[in-house]
C-alpha cells in the first residue's frame, strides 16, 4: 500500500471509530469519509464495505469490553450477583455507547469478526446463566437465548432514555432481574424460547 493510502486508511479507522462510539453502527460512511477528510470513493477503494470497516475499528474494542463483563460476572463468588452484575453491565452498554448496542444486536451478520465477538459473548453467557442455575437463584427455565431477546428489545429503550440524559433504563432491568428469581417462578413458560437461528434472523429482518 502506498504511503498516501495507508495514511488516508489510518485517518479512516480513527473516524470510523470516534463515529461508531458517537451515533452507532448505522452511522453514514459519506461521514466518515468527511470527518477524515477524504472521499467517499477512497473509502471504498480502501476497505470496501462497512461490515469490513467495522470488523477493522470494532470488533477487537468489543471483544474487550464484552470479554471483561463476562469475566467479573464468572469470577463473583455469588452466581445471582454475577449474573445480575453482568446482565446490569451489559445493559449500560447499550445505554452509553451505541456501537456496542448495535453489536449486541447482531444487526451486521458480514462483518465475520464481530460475528465471532458475538458467538463467544453468547457462550460466555450460557456459562454465566449455567452458574445460577445450578446455585438454585436463576428461574430455571430462562435461557441465553432470551436474555438475547431481551437486549435487543431493550437495546433503543436505553439509547433513547440515555439520551435525554435519564437512567430509566435502570428500572427495567430491575423489573427484569425481580421476576427472573427462581421464587417469582410461578407459572409455567407458555412457549418455548427463540433457538440462536431464530434469533440471528429476527434481528436481520429488523435492522
Amino acid at each position: 500500500m502506498r504511503a498516501d493510502a495507508q495514511r488516508n486508511a489510518v485517518k479512516l479507522r480513527t473516524a470510523a471509530s470516534e463515529l461508531f462510539q458517537e451515533h452507532g453502527l448505522q452511522v453514514s460512511l459519506k461521514e466518515i469519509a468527511r470527518r477524515a477528510g477524504v472521499s467517499h470513493g477512497t473509502l471504498y477503494n480502501l476497505f470496501g464495505s462497512r461490515e469490513v470497516l467495522i470488523d477493522e475499528v470494532i470488533a477487537d474494542l468489543a471483544a474487550t469490553r464484552l470479554s471483561a463483563a463476562a469475566t467479573r460476572a464468572l469470577a463473583s463468588a455469588d452466581p445471582w450477583q454475577g449474573f445480575a452484575g453482568y446482565l446490569t453491565e451489559v445493559c449500560e452498554l447499550q445505554a452509553t455507547d451505541p456501537a456496542l448496542g448495535d453489536v449486541l444486536t447482531r444487526r451486521y451478520p458480514d462483518a465475520s469478526r464481530l460475528m465471532a465477538v458475538c458467538d463467544n459473548s453468547y457462550a460466555a453467557t450460557e456459562a454465566i446463566i449455567a452458574r445460577a442455575h445450578h446455585d438454585g437463584s436463576l428461574r430455571p427455565d430462562f435461557t441465553a437465548s432470551d436474555l438475547l431477546s431481551f437486549l435487543a428489545s431493550h437495546a433503543p429503550l436505553a439509547r433513547a432514555t440515555a439520551s435525554t440524559g435519564s437512567e430509566a433504563w435502570r428500572r427495567q432491568i430491575t423489573f427484569m432481574l425481580d421476576g427472573l428469581r427462581t421464587a417469582a417462578a410461578t407459572h409455567p413458560l407458555p412457549a418455548a424460547p427463540l433457538t440462536p437461528a431464530q434469533i440471528n434472523h429476527l434481528l436481520i429482518q429488523e435492522s
